[in-house]
This record gives structure tokens, C-alpha cells and sequence, in this order.
């Protein structure tokens, strides 16, 4: 803890074949229009007395005639009509009949709507006028662009005592807070118990080889949606047992108020560095490939992450896919924002910063990618003038895809601006001077940042500089940060020989302090332990209040729990 001093864009199509089921209300035809092109989307359900029950959809121009759409409706619908009709005759010649006529039309406020009418002119969004959709002898309302669910599905992997939400949730129009969702269990899939509700459930012991249910009823402020429903593909399964992590809660039972705030950061390992013969062969040949896989590693993530009822967290190697479908959607269920940042290049990884919404207000942001701004800003031509006299040195500098991220955040509590930045350093075993390099250019951009704040607020600015350093204690990250200067005759600067950086000194003038101290590890592997993750904090304006203890080295030995682990993600 630190404490102070109209349109829907969608990939929807007809030939689609949905995981989720829809329950349409009998009376009710749903058309969305779909932004960037011409079209719109119906979609009803028809049933008869003839066993037909089928759900039509249809994509159609809005710039079409009513009767061309009336035209393809009538079409579509008499083809599953008759096809069920003829079933259901005999091979008589009696029974021979001709194919039932299958008549459609559109009444506004009542009034048959004339064939010639563009249907963009009768389809508009939010008007008061009553449109029917009449098909044979049903009467459809039509509801234009309701909240709807458009991809929705459960995880594969779903234990006891971790949190199962929708491992995907895509829709449209649709307000979370004020829609319904729901969960049920079954053994067989046929009879449901309810257990539960809200966006995310938390499975019991008891939900133990039960399959679930999710439902879905979407709403916004205009109205309300289809239901939908997803039925998980696999039964919940026992928890791995106690995590390392269980034990660290029991000091962040509480969430903060006041002046204190509580800063996690974390770097989760990206899916994309785990998915690979080379991860489960060589970097975690003790870790079993389930426990690799990023379905079984969320679990656990967004378990520790919410136990730690934190104000700020900042994360590492954040998948975009996994930002997407699981951080934002649970976080900003528990009343947080979230910001996430690629790195440069076609890197599908980056940072993230999840913050309080109750605690904190966003004000804005900058990011920087370093190889690509360190020949382009003033800020740091004396910086490139020594990097550019080593060609070897600048073409390894430049071509790095390491990003800095940096947030302005208003307390809502206390008259202070809080300065959140987040990175993760180049990782090469030979580049102290690369790590160096970034992170001299790093609070360079944040001191011009600060300076620029400060001349425009009179509220206090206070720096919080979280990350994965790749660096220990004793290279020349923690020195510059924490004594303020490095000398031109650092060590770090001959990492490389090749690369050495010459005639360089480094200096800064934060008072900062490490909010953990120098652990003996933040990454704990087979191979390797050591400090490479900080909370730095300007220790003019903050002080260190609680430091939650990491596991001890004879505790993660005793467990065989080494970083990567079935209760280690």
C-alpha cells in the first residue's frame, strides 16, 4: 500500500451457426442495422401447427424496396413450410395438393406499408411508430436495434472456488449493468438448478461434475433483447488445492479509503509465450501442459488479481485477446477501467492498467514505443548522439518493440494527481545496456510529462513506476532510479562488447524508492530467481505503509511450486 502526502457493427451473417442459443419471444422480429455498409439483419422465429419451429435470418439492403424484402421473407419462410407439408403426406394421389402460399407484409401504426417504400426510410432507430412484420397468421413487432448478444460461450476449463464468467461475450447496443444474467447446474443437461447470478459466478464444491448454464436477458436504456443461453462443454472440476497466492489474500482482506492506496504490479506471461513446444519442453518441462494453457492459467490470474483488492494494477505481457475477454469484461464488472497498450511491431502483447473507479478518476495518458521515438524527440538527443556513434548499438536499440505506458489518474478522495507508468524491459541476458538505455529514456519522458502536469494543475503530482525491469538489484536501473546517476563507467554499459555504450553518464532527479524493497526473487523458475519486478514510488510525496510477503524460497521448495505451476499461473 502507498498513502498519500446509434449504429452496430457486427460479423453477423445468415450461414452462422450460433454456440449460444437465442429464446425469441413469439411476437417479437429483431432487425439490426449494421454500420459501415448499406444493410440490415432480421431475425424471428416461425412456428406452426405443422411441428415447423424455425429461427429465420435474413441480410438485407437498406436501400431495397420493401416488397424485394417482403419477396425473399415469403421465399425463405414457404420453403421449410412446404418442405414439412410434404412429410406429412401420403404417396395417395389424393393427398396431392398444391404447396400452401405463403403471404407477407409490413403495417405501420396499422396501414399496409406500400411495396415501393425504401426499407431505410421505414427502419429508423428509436422511432415512436409501431412497425409489424405479419407472415401468414402471425404478427411480428418488429424492434429495431435492441441490445444483442452476438457471440457468447463458456470456458473449457471451469474449477470450484474460481471465479467462471463468459470465456467470450461479444455484443452490441448492450448495457451490462442493467442486463440479467443468470446460472444454473445440471448433471444431465436436461433438468436445471439455479445457483446463482450476475456476470460472473463463483462454482461451489458442491458444483462438482455439474455442468452450467448460462443465461442472458440484454438490456439497455431503450429496451430489452433477445434471451440467450450457453450450456458449458465440460463438467466443474475440483481446484488445484491451495495457491501461494491464498496466503498473500489474507493480508488484503479489505479494500483502502483515505489517503492509502494499493498497487499490484504483475507480469502474467503471454499465451504466446507459453503455447509452444519450446515452453513446455525446455523454459517449464516441470510444469504439466495443462497448466500452461492460458485456459487454465486465467483462472488463477483473475482469482489472484481480485483477492488482492488493489487500486492500481499494473500488468505484463497482457495478451489482446485475453485483455479483451477476460480482463476488461470481469474488472470493469467490479467497478474498475482498464487501459491496455500493444507493443510496437505485430507484437500481440503489451501492457495493461486497471484502475479503481471509485477511487480514481482518468484525466489521460501517453504511451511511447522506445526504439521508435529515441531519433525523433529532442528530449533525448543527447541519448541517441551516443547510441548513433555505435551502428551495431542503434540498429539493436531502434528495433525493440518495448513499450512505456503512462496514466494520469485524479484521486477522488484527497487533491492529488497520481502519475501511474508501466513497462516491461527488453529481456536479453546481454542487454544491461540496452535495459539501461530504456530505462534512462523512460523517466526522461516521465520528468517532461511531470513538469507539464505540474504547470497546469495545482493538485500535487505524485509517481507511481511499476514494471518488469528484467533487471536486478545491482545493475543500473535500481542505481540511476534510487541514488539518481550512473557514471559514464558503469559496468552496464559493457554488457555487449560489441555494443558498448561509451561516454554516457545518467542522471535524474525523483527521489524514488523500491515500494517492495530487493526481494530475493520476483521470478522464481528452475533455472532462475531473482528481482526483476518493482513498485517505484517518489518518496517526497509517498510513503510505503504495507508490503504484502511473497512466498519464501523454503515455502516454494517445500511445495514444488516454482513460477508456472498448477497453482502458480
Amino acid at each position: 500500500m502507498l498513502k498519500f502526502f446509434e449504429l452496430i457493427k457486427t460479423n453477423w451473417n445468415s450461414n452462422y451457426r450460433f454456440l449460444h442459443k437465442y429464446i425469441f419471444k413469439m411476437d417479437k422480429a429483431y432487425l439490426r442495422h449494421v454500420t459501415e455498409t448499406e444493410q440490415f439483419q432480421i431475425s424471428f422465429r416461425y412456428s406452426d401447427l405443422n411441428r415447423v419451429d424455425r429461427q429465420f435470418n435474413f441480410c438485407r439492403q437498406l436501400k431495397e424496396p420493401v416488397g424485394t424484402f417482403l419477396s425473399r421473407v415469403t421465399t425463405n419462410v414457404s420453403k421449410v413450410v412446404n418442405k414439412k407439408n410434404k412429410k406429412k403426406k401420403t404417396d395417395t394421389a389424393d393427398n396431392v395438393q398444391e404447396s400452401n402460399t405463403v403471404a407477407a407484409s409490413l403495417l405501420l401504426n396499422g396501414v399496409e406499408v406500400s411495396d415501393e417504400q425504401i426499407c431505410e426510410d421505414l427502419f429508423i432507430p428509436h422511432s415512436s411508430h409501431q412497425i409489424v412484420l405479419k407472415l401468414l397468421d402471425k404478427e411480428y413487432s418488429i424492434v429495431i436495434n435492441s441490445p444483442w448478444v452476438n457471440s457468447l460461450s463458456l470456458p473449457k476449463s471451469i474449477m470450484s472456488n474460481f471465479p467462471v464468467y463468459p470465456a467470450k461475450f461479444e455484443t452490441d447496443l448492450l448495457d451490462r449493468s442493467l442486463s440479467e444474467f443468470n446460472w444454473y447446474r445440471s448433471s444431465d443437461k436436461v433438468n436445471w438448478e439455479s445457483v446463482g447470478n450476475g456476470f460472473i459466478y463463483l462454482p461451489i464444491n458442491d458444483d462438482i461434475n455439474y455442468y452450467l448454464k448460462m443465461t442472458c436477458l440484454p438490456k439497455n436504456e431503450y429496451g430489452t433483447g433477445p434471451f440467450v443461453e450457453i450450456i458449458s462443454e465440460t463438467c466443474v472440476e475440483a481446484s488445484p488445492g491451495h495457491c501461494p497466492f491464498d496466503t498473500r489474500h489474507q493480508f488484503t482482506k479489505d479494500k483502502l479509503v483515505g489517503k492509502e492506496f494499493r498497487v499490484v504490479t504483475y507480469n502474467i506471461l503471454a499465451d504466446l509465450y507459453t503455447d509452444s513446444d519450446y515452453s513446455r519442453n525446455t523454459l517449464f518441462p516441470y510444469c504439466p501442459a495443462y497448466a500452461l494453457s492460458m485456459d487454465y492459467r486465467k483462472q488463477l490470474i483473475i482469482k489472484e488479481l481480485i483477492g488482492y483488492n488493489a487500486d492500481v494494477i499494473c500488468l505484463q505481457e497482457l495478451d489482446k485477446k485475453i485483455f479483451i475477454n477476460h480482463i476488461e469484461p470481469v474488472f470493469s464488472t467490479l467497478d474498475y477501467s482498464c487501459a491496455f497498450q500493444l507493443k510496437g511491431g505485430e507484437v500481440a502483447e503489451g501492457l495493461g492498467c486497471i484502475y479503481n473507479n471509485k477511487r480514481f478518476r482518468f484525466l489521460e495518458s501517453k504511451t511511447m514505443v522506445y526504439g521508435e521515438q529515441i531519433n525523433k524527440e529532442p528530449l533525448f538527443a543527447d541519448i541517441w548522439e551516443k547510441i548513433s556513434c555505435n551502428p551495431k548499438l542503434a540498429e539493436r536499440y531502434t528495433q525493440r518493440s518495448t513499450v512505456l505506458e503512462v496514466i494520469v489518474l485524479e484521486s477522488l478522495e484527497n487533491e492529488e494527481l497520481l502519475l501511474v507508468a508501466n513497462t516491461h524491459l527488453y529481456f536479453h541476458p546481454d542487454a544491461d545496456h540496452i535495459r539501461l538505455l530504456q530505462g534512462a529514456v523512460a523517466i526522461r519522458f516521465i520528468e517532461d510529462f511531470v513538469d507539464k502536469l505540474r504547470s497546469k494543475s495545482e493538485k500535487r503530482v505524485s509517481i507511481v513506476f511499476c514494471g518488469d525491469f528484467n533487471s536486478v538489484p545491482e545493475c543500473g536501473i535500481y542505481q540511476l532510479y534510487t541514488t539518481g546517476s550512473v557514471s559514464e563507467d558503469f559496468i552496464d554499459w559493457r554488457s555487449n562488447c560489441d555494443e558498448t555504450v561509451r561516454g554516457l553518464s545518467l542522471s535524474q532527479r525523483f527521489k524514488l524508492g523500491s515500494a517492495c524493497g530487493t526481494p530475493d526473487f520476483t521470478n522464481y523458475t528452475a533455472g532462475f530467481a531473482g528481482c526483476l519486478d518493482y513498485i517505484f514510488y517518489e518518496k517526497d510525496n509517498l510513503k510505503v505503509t504495507q508490503v504484502i510477503p511473497l512466498p519464501s524460497n523454503e515455502e516454494l521448495i517445500m511445495e514444488h511450486v516454482p513460477l508456472r505451476s498448477i497453482v502458480q499461473p
